[in-house]
């Protein structure tokens, strides 16, 4: 029986994704085989000594909150769920540029301070309605940058309202390119973004490289007036630097999903609290990709949307045992695996090795079930992070 500790509230149809009879779930397993969490902070778990911990699993897309690279180096396989929350956030992005392009938001305020005028409201709303006038989004340029689940639905739905999209992705997926609208429009770097946009959408992850990139510089660049849309992470926009472009209006606006003390109440600044995905579609979606990656790590040894080890996956075969092994990516390290089970007389039937960066993992299925002893010799092998077995009937 595999043991899952949940942290915040998942959704039950993630929940019931976990077969009872393999898996048992509760907040407060404290020697959990994997944990489901959304955005609970995990960066105070304990993860040396026996910790029976062999993977997270992120109900949402971005894994600031979990120890990643503490993770990696224990051989805990961390998956988070892209693409899961995509519509919700892409929805909400229309909704931000259309913010950004007239104060819609200062004027509901405005003219709820008008409760008490009586018969003087309809003249006083037509009185001072201008003040709160914007750009259409028809015919000018939005910039997007990151164009993976969500930055793809963002450009191609703002091809649909009539705007011109540049799109800029150093990293574009296959899978992404395909669903790309013909369209959109492939930029040559950030400076083409940045110098030709009215309107820029940000849709990458928090690392870093992208930690601060719109900074004081950039928006010397940029073209005046530009309106921000900032629903990936508040700390990809250095906030003084932004404040000083609000101010002498190279920035005309900023719509930003997670708000800071100093962004609230800025006249300029549209504070969203951080509603990207919280649409009950979009917790199910992740709660059931989340829990099905969980299942199939545990019951299979399979990796799929690991933000720290490769996608990897072997079809069950004859062997009556699987062993899963985390590891460093050095060279020789298959190897020592099948010299150490050579050596204890063990066949592999059938074997899959992929990397990702510094750390691989390896799969095989093998003819007879290893002994404790054996187990304890793979876990000693330099460069061997974690061993488990998963043994069948």
């Amino acid at each position: 029986m595999y043991k899952v500790l949940t942290r915040n509230k998942i959704a039950k149809i993630g929940l019931d994704q976990l077969d009872p009879a393999l898996f048992e779930h509760s907040d407060t397993e404290e020697r959990p085989d994997a944990i489901l969490v959304r955005s609970a902070d995990l960066h105070g778990l304990t993860l040396s000594g026996p910790d029976t911990l062999q993977c997270i699993a992120r109900a949402g897309a971005g894994v600031n909150n979990i120890p990643v690279d503490r993770c990696s180096e224990a051989g805990i396989v961390v998956f988070n769920t892209p693409g899961a929350n995509a519509n919700g956030v892409k929805e909400l992005a229309l909704c931000a540029l259309l913010l950004s392009a007239r104060d819609i938001a200062g004027g509901i305020a405005w003219a709820a301070g008008l409760k008490d005028a009586g018969d003087a409201v309809p003249g006083l709303i037509e009185k001072g309605k201008s003040a709160f006038a914007g750009p259409e989004l028809m015919g000018k340029t939005l910039g997007v940058i990151g164009l993976g689940a969500i930055g793809v639905m963002v450009a191609n739905a703002a091809r649909t309202l009539g705007m011109e999209v540049l799109g800029f992705d150093p990293y574009l997926s296959v899978d992404s390119a395909w669903g790309l609208s013909r369209g959109v429009h492939r930029a040559h770097g950030l400076k083409q973004i940045y110098a030709e946009s009215d309107y820029l959408s940000l849709h990458v992850p928090l690392g870093p490289e992208t930690r601060g990139m719109l900074n004081a510089e950039v928006f010397e660049h940029c073209k005046p007036g530009l309106r921000i849309i900032n629903l990936a992470r508040g700390d990809l926009v250095q906030t003084d630097d932004l404040l000083s472009a609000l101010a002498d209006g190279r920035v005309a606006r900023y719509v930003t999903d997670f708000p800071s003390a100093a962004l609230l109440g800025h006249e300029k600044v549209v504070a969203i609290p951080h509603l990207g995905a919280s649409t009950p579609e979009s917790e199910d979606n992740c709660a059931v990709m989340a829990a099905k990656e969980l299942s199939d790590f545990l019951l299979l040894g399979h990796i799929q949307n690991s933000v720290n080890y490769p996608n990897i996956s072997l079809e069950v075969g004859e062997g009556c045992a699987r062993l899963c092994v985390a590891h460093r990516n050095i060279p020789m390290m298959v190897s020592a695996l099948s010299s150490t089970l050579a050596e204890a007389g063990i066949n592999i039937e059938n074997m899959v090795n992929r990397s990702k960066k510094d750390y691989a993992y390896t799969l095989l299925d093998i003819n007879t079930v290893p002994n404790d002893d054996l187990l304890h010799t793979l876990s000693k092998v330099d460069g061997i992070l974690r061993t488990r077995l998963i043994a069948r009937a």
